[in-house]
């Protein structure tokens, strides 16, 4: 039984993830500069703290926030990590996660990967075929019952597309940020048929809460 999942994200109005196409960009660094988004940006890392005990998230995006960077002191905090990561982690990057995590789950296909020769008391590699199999083993073997994720536009799509995410909360930032190469909450392929319509999901609405300095809360439940 794979555990209950809820992808978690700060959005644009317009639906995207980033301030632009390029890895220079990033909400957590941009949107503090930006004037009437920063004022209620705290409230997002506010709601973030209350996510489940275990975060899915890929290496991608921990290498594009700079985990493959040297740290001299890296805070842990109460979660674990499941990184889902063939190539973009460093063992660097795997050694700085492991510091940050209470434990490393960490997901690959890559035999060769840098983590598969590291011996760190809190890390777990975990083979998997897809992301069905991962979810599946995280909830069977390694007994995780809730899981919050907050990985890529295409993963995301992947993973929604895939049913395998059971709800959306959604922090919507008061910014229109534009641009058609730009992230967005999902991504994946176009629907271009209309065979292609079972692919796009259906949602509930659960509950809206207003937040301060024009920011919104909205959680929906996904219809699969």
């Amino acid at each position: 039984m794979r555990p209950k999942t809820q992808l978690f994200m700060l959005i644009s109005v317009d639906g995207k993830i980033s301030t632009g196409d390029s890895d220079l960009l990033d909400f957590d660094q941009d949107l503090p500069k930006i004037v009437g988004a920063k004022e209620g940006l705290r409230q997002y890392y506010d709601i973030e703290k209350t996510t489940d005990v275990n975060s899915f998230n890929t290496g991608r995006v921990m290498a594009k926030i700079g985990f493959n960077d040297p740290k001299k002191k890296v805070d842990k905090i109460p979660c674990n990590f499941i990184i889902a990561d063939n190539s973009h982690l460093t063992s660097a990057g795997v050694k700085n996660l492991s510091k940050r995590a209470i434990k490393l789950y960490l997901a690959t296909n890559n035999k060769n990967h840098p983590a598969c020769k590291m011996d760190l008391d809190n890390l777990v590699i975990v083979e998997y075929s897809d992301f069905a199999n991962l979810f599946e083993r995280l909830g069977s073997q390694y007994k995780m019952k809730r899981l919050t994720v907050q990985s890529g536009g295409n993963i995301n799509a992947e993973l929604v597309r895939s049913g395998l995410i059971d709800k959306l909360s959604i922090v919507v930032a008061p910014v229109i940020v534009g641009g058609k190469d730009t992230s967005s909450l999902v991504d994946g392929e176009s629907v271009r048929e209309l065979s292609g319509l079972s692919m796009i999901k259906a949602l509930e609405l659960l509950k809206v809460t207003k937040l301060k300095n024009s920011y919104l809360h909205l959680e929906y439940k996904v219809l699969n």
